[in-house]
């Protein structure tokens, strides 16, 4: 796959990260996703709002944008990581599955496992995988495709390659793929092309975003990610969908966020996307 037959979505994350500093609704983020010159959109559980129990409403509104749903991600404040929330986590993550699954192609990703508790971090791991795998079974019950997502924040279980190689060995790549994140694996190692060459047959799609050299958010292109190094493994995987999605966490980015992500959209025509 060449880069001019990639698609290029956004994450909402963006806007999410403001915080209390957002006032919008999911009609003002499709918007401004879609003025930003985007054709997909990957919204999380905390951003559908008004559309999180009316999924055909969802669809009118992402096709009056000429946007498609990507993926929807999904976190807990239990991590993932106890044991004792696992039902709770699963009944959750059936409702996103129950939701996306109206949506053709669109995934669940499930966010980064977090150390929310005391105890032995090995045995977090283990808990986290437990819920990946059981999550992916739901998945394929109902024909959406599950994905993990990794990130870099504080508390992640999944933080280093180390990590990723411990959570990978116990997660079924049959039931749960993967979504690698340029700029959270680079804030946790360097080894980024190895590490998509080794669980290359994981990826589903990729969230791709930059650092500069001490791990702090910059704008894509401005940073160290190795971008087209990057699209050319995650383009050859196996079982790839096309989808690159853009997600960004700047301070560029907190001041105004629609014009960030359509510079970044701006950034991609250039590198052929």
């Amino acid at each position: 796959m060449s880069i001019k037959d990639l698609k290029v979505g956004c994450q909402t994350f963006t806007w999410e990260m403001l915080g209390k500093n957002w006032n919008g609704g999911p009609d003002d983020l499709l918007e401004a996703i879609a003025e930003g010159g985007y054709t997909g959109i990957e919204i999380t559980d905390r951003m559908i709002g008004r559309y999180a129990d009316r999924p055909d409403d969802f669809a009118a509104s992402l096709k009056k944008h000429g946007l498609k749903l990507v993926s929807f991600a999904i976190g807990s404040k239990s991590g993932f990581t106890l044991r004792q929330e696992i039902g709770n986590d699963l009944k959750a993550t059936q409702r996103w599955i129950d939701f996306a699954a109206g949506f053709s192609g669109a995934l669940v990703s499930i966010g980064s496992a977090t150390v929310v508790s005391e105890g032995p971090r090995e045995a977090k791991f283990e808990i986290a995988a437990e819920f990946y795998n059981r999550a992916g079974e739901l998945g394929k019950v109902s024909g959406v495709d599950i994905a993990v997502h990794p990130s870099s924040h504080h508390n992640t279980l999944l933080f280093d390659r180390a990590d990723y190689d411990r959570i990978f060995s116990l997660i079924d790549k049959t039931l749960v793929g993967w979504v690698p994140d340029t700029g959270h694996i680079l804030r946790g190692h360097e080894d980024i092309l190895d590490t998509l060459r080794t669980y290359q047959d994981r990826i589903r799609y990729l969230h791709l975003k930059d650092v500069d050299a001490d791990g702090k958010w910059a704008m894509l292109g401005k940073g160290v990610c190795d971008t087209l190094a990057v699209i050319d493994i995650v383009a050859a995987a196996p079982r790839f969908n096309g989808w690159l999605v853009l997600e960004e966490e700047s301070d560029t980015a907190a001041a105004d966020p629609a014009a960030a992500v359509k510079t970044n959209r701006e950034t991609m025509r250039r590198y052929g996307a």
